[in-house]
């Protein structure tokens, strides 16, 4: 019943947004429809980034073997898989809500967990397009110095939680029934 709980809780909370939305609409109340102009790009950037991401996960999925996987992000891999993990998430679009389910894909097909958590880590700041919107504003000096000093940390941080959960830890397939 945990589950009905939060699917009604989260409607009530669509539905008073969009009663105050409607009521800014009608009163011409400014930060109510900033809000929901906000609302309507997030969510025409989220329609238009996370179907192609997620098409593109299942074809990594379906198409890339599990040996290569091992292989190259493996336990036996050393130092390459954690390289190949921050090239491969620096690539990435659609940060976090991309970054998870290719984790999920990775520990499946054999990705030491020490190198999915450097893809996590990795994603979530090393990706191309925020490192030049970056070194843009605040400079390339800035952006090199930030990445010496987050790879390092990234790659320390991720192999401490490896050790720390223990190599065969698993990563749930998803919300568990009775938990």
């Amino acid at each position: 019943m945990k589950n009905g709980g939060s699917f009604i809780r989260n409607g009530a909370v669509c539905g008073a947004f969009a009663l105050f939305y409607l009521f800014s609409l009608h009163y011409g109340y400014e930060p109510g429809l900033k809000s929901g102009e906000n609302l309507l790009s997030f969510l025409k950037t989220m329609l238009g980034t996370l179907p192609p991401a997620f098409l593109l996960v299942g074809l990594f999925n379906a198409w890339v073997k599990r040996e290569a996987v091992e292989r190259h992000l493996g336990k036996e891999s050393g130092v390459r898989g954690y390289l190949w993990a921050i090239l491969l998430s620096g690539t990435m679009v659609g940060g976090l809500f991309v970054a998870f389910p290719i984790c999920h894909v990775l520990r499946r097909k054999g990705a030491s967990l020490a190198v999915v958590f450097t893809f996590l880590n990795a994603s979530a700041i090393c990706r191309v397009p925020m490192t030049i919107f970056e070194a843009s504003f605040l400079g390339l000096r800035f952006t090199l110095i930030r990445f010496a000093v987050s790879l390092p940390l990234i790659i320390l941080t991720a192999r401490m939680m490896a050790l720390w959960l223990g190599e065969d830890f698993e990563i749930s397939e998803g919300i568990q029934k009775g938990a």
